[in-house]
């Protein structure tokens, strides 16, 4: 527990600081731990046999990155994001020099690291410049506020009142007083950021915040189910205490696609 709560400590150190040093931090922070959860979760799914093509999938996620940090600075067209294709397609081809005997298997698994890590991270980065086309801290801060209350209300609330299982075949120890616990300290805590930042009414932040419990609860147990699959505790070990990135960002890779969509439309 003592281990957990340092890791804890210094893991929120650094997550805010990306996000306070401005927006040259801030890019290459999630750029690197976009690739690290990447590389992570290839490492995962080898231990079933499944060989992905791994040099190709950084180069194309880390150039999916870049263009993504090159249209928020310099504004160029999303054409450009076309010349991924030739790169990526490039898999197939590889494909054919390998002997395995489940080389669609390698295949889709590549592509299913684009679709659940880059992807994500991609629109988690871009929550801050959804203002006026400029960095704002404020939309990717409360989104890991959100979801950092999220997570602390389930486990008080579901250590406290929990009898209801809410998904056992995948979670045993999450309930649905814990969920609803969640739901409720990320709304307080949306109303709180409501009086401090007003790129929206306190109405679209506890939109945000719902979102943001739903689908992070949801990122929580799809990457249990992945880790079931495979018979693994942790994704990682690289955090003590907690495992690994895919442990640590499971709720940030499906929430943060829907919760981009939810504030593009709101914005625009």
């Amino acid at each position: 527990m003592k281990t957990r709560a340092i890791t804890a400590f210094f893991f929120t150190i650094v997550m805010l600081g990306s996000i306070f040093l401005g927006s040259y931090i801030f890019s290459a922070f999630y750029l690197l731990l976009s690739l690290a959860t990447l590389l992570e979760f290839y490492k995962l799914i080898k231990t079933a046999g499944i060989r992905p093509h791994r040099n190709i999938a950084v180069l194309a996620a880390t150039l999916m990155f870049l263009m993504t940090a090159g249209y928020h600075y310099l504004q160029f067209e999303t054409k450009y994001l076309l010349l991924l294709i030739p790169l990526i397609f490039s898999i197939f081809i590889s494909e054919l020099y390998k002997k395995d005997k489940i080389p669609f298997a390698n295949i889709s698994y590549t592509f299913v690291g684009f679709i659940y890590v880059t992807l994500p991270f991609c629109l988690f980065y871009s929550l801050g410049f959804m203002v006026n086309s400029e960095y704002n801290y404020h939309i990717p801060l409360s989104f890991l506020l959100m979801l950092w209350a999220s997570d602390t209300g389930a486990y008080l609330f579901g250590s406290k009142f929990g009898k209801t299982r809410l998904f056992e075949r995948h979670s045993p120890k999450k309930s649905w007083e814990g969920f609803f616990g969640g739901m409720f300290t990320s709304i307080v805590v949306s109303y709180l950021l409501s009086m401090f930042f007003k790129d929206m009414n306190p109405y679209y932040w506890a939109g945000m915040a719902v979102l943001i419990v739903c689908f992070g609860t949801t990122g929580d147990l799809v990457e249990s189910m992945l880790k079931r699959s495979l018979n693994a505790k942790d994704s990682g070990s690289i955090l003590p205490g907690h495992g690994g990135f895919l442990d640590r960002f499971d709720g940030l890779l499906l929430g943060a696609p829907v919760v981009y969509a939810y504030i593009y439309l709101i914005l625009n």
